[in-house]
């Protein structure tokens, strides 16, 4: 029953997700305040639904609910409580589940921290946020769910187990701290193609976004250190630049990211290079799409364990991008 509800609550995401963006586009036409009270709520809505269900998968992780085709495949009996609950990023499905919570968390922090402030900016603003997370809830719906259950003929009473690969203290940390800072841009995102809408190029909403990018920026530097060191007590790859291309891509959004910091300093105290921020802003957001397509649905290099796609898929896909390559 409980898989079913986790199930249920997304469903209900997706729709509020449409009614929000719809209410918002009615405000910015009708500019009825009542009508932006609702698109705000329907917006909450969608974040608490989306972390509800994360919670509920979590849960089945912990009980060991092998009725959930997820838990079975990347949990056991056998596996320590704590890599049971790191396996909620392990798979594919999960991955999309988790993604879609820490946005969920950053969207409720972002409306009810500007509930008073940047109001003309602010319908603009859960627009962007509603498209990302609908996306999101559209995968997590109909492409990869993961509260699908378990296809067997028989009653499954104990799962695979987690990769050993992912069983370690580093793994634990460094996914999360990745996501913290991916899914962190979407904020900022979301508010430069806001001011570009408004045509507001003003130093004032820069500040608050100058903290979110600062606070997304450390944990992505944090994300890339452990994943560095995971790969290099794990995989035995060696120096910086030999581990996983996949975490060298992580680097890309975090050079970006680093001049940005900078260039909101000047212009806050110069009131110059505010297209050249507006650029880096969806550059870096842009690269981390371009990360997300070829590191969850692509699947590059990582084990396939951790993605949830078989091996001889990944043969396949490795072996003609090495083709195209040369």
């Amino acid at each position: 029953m409980t898989p079913v509800i986790g199930g249920l609550a997304l469903n209900l995401a997706l729709g509020f997700t449409v009614i929000s963006i719809c209410l918002n586009i009615y405000y910015l036409l009708n500019e009825d305040g009542r009508i932006f009270l609702s698109a705000q709520r329907s917006a909450l809505a969608v974040s608490l639904l989306s972390i509800f269900s994360t919670f509920v998968l979590a849960q089945c992780l912990l009980a060991s609910n092998f009725d959930v085709d997820y838990v079975a495949h990347y949990t056991s009996l056998e596996t320590p409580t704590i890599y049971k609950l790191t396996a909620l990023w392990a798979g594919q499905s999960g991955s999309l589940l988790f993604w879609l919570f820490v946005l969920s968390v950053f969207s409720v922090v972002t409306i009810l921290q500007n509930n008073r402030s940047h109001l003309p900016l602010m319908p603009y603003v859960i627009i962007v946020l509603m498209v990302v997370q609908g996306f999101f809830l559209i995968l997590v719906n109909f492409v990869a769910n993961p509260f699908a259950p378990t296809d067997a003929d028989f009653v499954v009473q104990n799962g695979l187990g987690l990769n050993p690969l992912l069983q370690n203290a580093t793994m634990a940390i460094h996914p999360p701290m990745l996501y913290l800072g991916y899914v962190g841009f979407t904020v900022p995102f979301a508010f430069s193609i806001a001011a570009m809408a408004k045509k507001d190029m003003n130093a004032l909403w820069m500040r608050t976004v100058r903290l979110w990018t600062l606070f997304v920026w450390l944990m992505l530097s944090i994300g890339i250190m452990l994943g560095g060191w995971w790969a290099y007590q794990e995989l035995g790859w060696g120096g910086y630049w030999a581990w996983d291309p996949v975490e060298n891509a992580s680097f890309m959004p975090w050079l970006t990211g680093t001049a940005l910091l900078h260039s909101f300093m000047i212009q806050e105290k110069k009131n110059m290079l505010k297209m050249w921020n507006m650029t880096l802003i969806i550059l870096t957001f842009t690269r981390i799409c371009i990360f997300y397509f070829d590191h969850f649905l692509l699947a590059l290099v990582h084990p396939p364990s951790i993605l949830g796609f078989k091996k001889e898929d990944r043969i396949i896909f490795i072996t003609g991008k090495r083709l195209f390559i040369q």
